[in-house]
C-alpha cells in the first residue's frame, strides 16, 4: 500500500506527483468545503487527509510537518465531538469569538513553540527549512484547536499559515500540494466570511422568554 501510495500518479510540468499527494489534494479540498459550511463529518475527511499528507511530508522531510499530523488525528477526534456535543446543554456547538485571554495564552505559547521547534528541527535533523517549518507547524495547531470550537479567529490564523506553506511548499517541489494551499487559501477566505455571517445571524437571533 505505502509504495502505491508513494509511486507516481501523473507528471505535471515534468515533476511527478505521487498518490498520497493527489488523494490528499482531494481530501483536503473536500475536507476545507465541509468546514466552510459547518459540515461535522469536516473531521472524518480531515482525519483521511492528514494520513495520507504525512506520507507525502516524510518522504519530502519536512518532519514537523509529518509529526504534526498525528496531533491533526487527535484534534480531528476532538472536533468531532466537540462539535456535536459541545454546545449549551450537550447540544450542537455553534460559532463564537475568541477571548482575549486565551488570546495572550495562545501567542505566548505559540513563540515558545515555534521557537522550541525551529531549534530542534535545525540542530537534530537535516530539514533545509527549520524556521518555515516550525512556523507553519505551530500555527497550523493554534489554527485547528480554535477550530475544534468553532472560534471565527481560526480562519485568519489559516490564512496566515497559507501564506507561508504555498512559497515553502513551492521551494520544496510540491507543486500540487502549493496549488492545494492556494485553493486552500480561497477557501479560508469563504470560511471566514459565511462563519462571520453565521455569527452575526444567531447574534441578531431574538431570545426567548
Amino acid at each position: 500500500m505505502l509504495d502505491w501510495l508513494l509511486s507516481t500518479a501523473l507528471t505535471v510540468a515534468g515533476t511527478p506527483m505521487t498518490w498520497a499527494e493527489v488523494l490528499g489534494f482531494g481530501t483536503g479540498v473536500l475536507n476545507v468545503w465541509l468546514l466552510v459550511r459547518q459540515n461535522v463529518a469536516n473531521w472524518a475527511v480531515g482525519i483521511l487527509n492528514v494520513v495520507l499528507l504525512g506520507v507525502v511530508f516524510v518522504t519530502y522531510g519536512l518532519y514537523a510537518d509529518a509529526s504534526l499530523q498525528v496531533v491533526y488525528v487527535a484534534l480531528g477526534l476532538l472536533g468531532w465531538w466537540q462539535w456535536l456535543r459541545g454546545g449549551e446543554r450537550g447540544g450542537r456547538l455553534e460559532v463564537s469569538r475568541t477571548m482575549r485571554a486565551e488570546w495572550t495564552v495562545l501567542a505566548v505559547a505559540g513563540v515558545a513553540a515555534t521557537a522550541g521547534l525551529w531549534l530542534l528541527l535545525d540542530r537534530v535533523t537535516d530539514s533545509t527549512v527549520p524556521l518555515p517549518d516550525a512556523l507553519t507547524t505551530v500555527l497550523s495547531l493554534v489554527a485547528t484547536y480554535l477550530q475544534t470550537r468553532k472560534k471565527l479567529e481560526s480562519w485568519w490564523i489559516w490564512i496566515i499559515a497559507d501564506l507561508v506553506y504555498i512559497p515553502l511548499y513551492l521551494y520544496k517541489d510540491l507543486w500540487l500540494t502549493g496549488a492545494l494551499y492556494v485553493v486552500f487559501l480561497g477557501l479560508c477566505v469563504a470560511g471566514l466570511l459565511a462563519w462571520q455571517n453565521a455569527l452575526r445571524a444567531r447574534v441578531a437571533e431574538p431570545v426567548a422568554a
